[in-house]
């Protein structure tokens, strides 16, 4: 079926929903295609602590209701449908999903990013029986257990003192010598006394027959492995943008982050990208906000100079 719209929002997360919610206010047809649940990669965060207006913090699925709710309230709408591919036809574009055609002057990608992949043997096999990205979905499995967490991060050391509140012990793995992590995290983990930590070492493998039992560790200066005992390997070293299937649009930029203006538009004319899939993006929750609300600003100044221009009749107006 080929529906008609002034903005698609393809993605769910933070970016989509501020996007959705000052499209909302425009009084544009806005539509949000997310292909699993609103809220993306937050709906796996157990404590928002650095959100502005929350001083006690807020768990990553209660902010995203709220933002949903509120763009409901302006008017957007929200399906479950994977977009395959998009297409130009002239300046209009074409959002092809599984069940729909979408139509509209204006699309604005939120696509977000998937968990980075160690790449490494065992990882894919124990996927789902020990080996997780995410701990606010599988670290309550793990209570009483041996686990070890890949990555120096924010994101890393966040969920790894998460997974500390259930864990008998827990390893943090951090390829450099240093840690990317935000100071009060850090000093958090050093005074948990169920941390440890090894700087300059990297997971070779990951071992166990039906679940992990072992990961092998390498030393990235002398070379030397060694297996340490344990039943959970949590990995967080980065995202990948999920734009493999704009590269028509993007070639490229193929597979990777998308370029924009200040404005987040692309170099296509009524094609945005915000978020976690957009070039120099922070990767924060109150940056990807502020980057929605921008692309919808400017979306819909696009939009009203096709309407002046008599070249786009908005559905909005015609209802």
């Amino acid at each position: 079926m080929e529906l008609i719209y002034d903005i698609v929002i393809v993605g769910g997360g933070p970016a989509a929903l501020s996007a959705a919610i000052y499209a909302g206010r425009a009084e544009l047809k806005t539509i949000v295609l997310e292909r699993q649940r609103v809220g993306g990669q937050i709906m796996g965060t157990y404590d928002v602590d650095n959100y502005p207006g929350f001083p006690e913090g807020i768990s990553g699925p209660e902010l995203t209701g709220r933002m949903e709710a509120q763009a409901r309230r302006f008017g957007a709408e929200f399906s479950t449908e994977n977009v395959k591919r998009v297409e130009r036809e002239g300046e209009i574009n074409l959002a092809f999903t599984d069940r729909n055609v979408y139509r509209c002057p204006a699309v604005i990608f939120a696509v977000g990013a998937g968990p980075r992949k160690l790449e490494v043997p065992g990882e894919q096999e124990l996927r789902g029986r020990g080996v997780s990205y995410c701990a606010t979905c599988d670290a309550p499995f793990f209570k009483d257990k041996s686990v070890v967490v890949v990555g120096g991060g924010d994101t890393a050391f966040k969920e790894g003192l998460f997974t500390a509140k259930f864990a008998r012990s827990l390893l943090f793995v951090v390829r450099s010598e240093d840690f990317k992590a935000e100071r009060i995290y850090q000093t958090q983990a050093r005074n948990n006394p169920k941390i440890s930590f090894e700087t300059g070492t990297v997971v070779a493998a990951i071992n166990g027959e039906k679940k992990v039992e072992s990961v092998t560790l390498k030393n990235l200066k002398t070379g030397a492995e060694r297996n340490h005992s344990c039943e959970g390997v949590f990995v967080f070293i980065g995202h990948v943008p999920e734009t493999d299937f704009l590269c028509n649009l993007f070639p490229v930029d193929c597979g990777g982050h998308l370029e924009t203006d200040l404005k987040m538009m692309t170099n296509i004319p009524g094609i945005f990208a915000i978020g976690d899939a957009r070039k120099h993006s922070y990767r924060q929750i109150a940056t990807a906000v502020g980057e929605g609300a921008a692309a919808a600003l400017e979306a819909q100044e696009y939009i009203e100079r096709k309407i002046v221009d008599s070249q786009w009749v908005s559905p909005k107006r015609t209802d």
